[in-house]
């Protein structure tokens, strides 16, 4: 039986739920098909489990010093399987309100896996969803106006090396284990790379990170990387750049496995338990109907325009599906503005200059707009500036030092180009600066902000100070 809709969104993650919500608040008959479970990966194998994981190491390694704030332990020991039981928790209790925000919304939610089809006796334009259903009702047709493709990605993988969840993992295994290895291989040196690395090294693991590149963190600022890539080696981690891996020279025996991995021209041997595969994420494209549409691929992702307008008109595609920054904050504005765009609100497309991007390892790292390299490659004669933490009085307090922020203005016209962080909770004090960077803020207008005190905020204020050489406690 054929259902019609005002529109159907493929996938229920953050990007596509988000949407599914923005449209019900116009009034819109809304659907939603998601194949397992709506949160998608953010929820699910992604966002939210890991950063409970990663607050679990935090607390564990902070324990470990607490005789450095006077508190006395004793013998501290970890309970992985309360970990992860934590994690699920917090798991469950955000899916449940998710379900909870489809129910206000009247937004109806088909469980299987959707395909566009062509055009057909439902309608003359490509956009007929249909649903193989898994829940164990009649496959659906849906007939909408509008659709939202918003399928998410997958972990790369590496040809040759075959995840096997024993000993080979990406990010979805890992978060399954039900205990730690003794040592883990870290192939990817990336933002997922580095924050399962710190993770790790908390919880007290023997961690390397195989990076293909020549430096850690390649898509962050250089001063940001450096630190970062130091901080971690203070950590126990060993970091090895230009490391190419010989999948095919993998081996395994009940202790882990043993890899070849090519450095710098020589050949060496790596040991570890267990081995995990972070290299990207590809976007989820296959099998969804594209082949009955118009649409194109640029690159494995799908093309779209400003307002993220497939080439049918009245198809849209959002989140990591479409490439660019794969952030769950991200998709779920590109969520909203296909949606007031296909409601006629006149949006403002998205720039992505002003999206905050962070990384929740230990000490974490946190960013908005263009690193030094990329102002000075765009051709801005660029003022720059950085402030240590050392020198905050909550930070000593806290008893987190290390780290610290970068300022990067543009000397025209004393506009914020970019902020870098490292340090204790960047990922929270990242939003004053993407706020400054959304309005066009100036430097000496960051500055002249009020910061209260003690708090570690005050950097910030700092920092834009000290582009005009007049930071106060430095």
């Amino acid at each position: 039986m054929a259902e019609e809709y005002d529109l159907v969104i493929l996938g229920g993650g953050t990007g596509g739920y988000v949407a599914a919500i923005r449209a019900a608040q116009y009034g819109l008959k809304v659907a939603v098909v998601e194949k397992e479970k709506l949160g998608g990966t953010c929820l699910h194998k992604g966002c939210i489990p890991s950063k409970a994981l990663l607050r679990s190491a935090e607390v564990f390694a902070t324990t470990k010093r607490a005789a450095q704030f006077g508190v006395k332990t004793g013998q501290v020991e970890l309970d992985f399987e309360q970990v992860q039981n934590r994690k699920e928790t917090i798991v469950d209790q955000l899916y449940r309100g998710v379900q909870q925000l489809m129910k206000k919304g009247k937004i109806d939610v088909f469980y299987g896996r959707g395909r566009i089809l062509g055009p057909s006796i439902f309608s003359p334009s490509p956009g007929t969803i249909s649903v193989e259903r898994t829940d164990g009702e009649e496959n659906s047709m849906l007939i909408p106006k509008y659709v939202i493709i918003a399928t998410g990605s997958s972990p790369r993988t590496l040809e040759g090396l075959e995840v096997d969840g024993t000993y080979v993992l990406t990010s979805e295994e890992a978060l399954k284990l039900t205990e730690l290895p003794s040592s883990m291989l870290i192939v990817g040196g990336g933002v997922i790379g580095v924050e399962w690395a710190s993770m790790f090294a908390d919880f007290g693991v023997d961690v390397t990170i195989l990076e293909f590149g020549p430096t850690l963190l390649p898509t962050e600022d250089r001063d940001i990387a450096k630190e970062a890539a130091r901080l971690l080696k203070q950590k126990g981690i060993k970091i090895v750049t230009n490391a190419t891996i010989r999948p095919d020279t993998i081996q395994t025996n009940e202790n882990g496995l043993q890899i070849q991995v090519e450095c710098d021209g020589t050949v060496e041997q790596f040991e570890a338990e267990k081995l995990l595969l972070s290299i990207g994420r590809v976007a989820n494209v296959n099998d969804i109907g594209l082949d009955n549409t118009d649409i194109e691929l640029d690159r494995g992702v799908i093309s779209v325009n400003k307002y993220n307008q497939t080439k049918e008109s009245h198809i849209y595609a959002i989140g990591d599906v479409i490439g660019g920054l794969q952030l769950a904050h991200v998709a779920s504005h590109e969520g909203i503005l296909a949606v007031d765009h296909l409601a006629g609100k006149n949006p403002v497309p998205i720039d992505y200059t002003t999206v905050p991007k962070c990384i929740y390892s230990a000490p974490e790292m946190a960013s908005v707009g263009l690193t030094e390299a990329e102002a000075v490659e765009q051709g801005y004669q660029v003022k720059v500036a950085k402030f240590p933490f050392k020198a905050i009085g909550k930070a000593l307090v806290f008893g987190e030092t290390d780290g610290f922020v970068k300022v990067i203005v543009n000397a025209a016209n004393q506009d914020l180009i970019g902020v870098h962080m490292l340090g204790p909770n960047v990922t929270d004090l990242i939003s004053e600066a993407g706020l400054a960077k959304l309005l066009d803020a100036a430097h000496f207008e960051v500055a002249e902000m009020i910061h209260p005190h003690p708090t570690l905020s005050e950097i910030l204020g700092e920092a834009a100070l000290a582009i005009d050489g007049k930071a106060i406690h430095s």
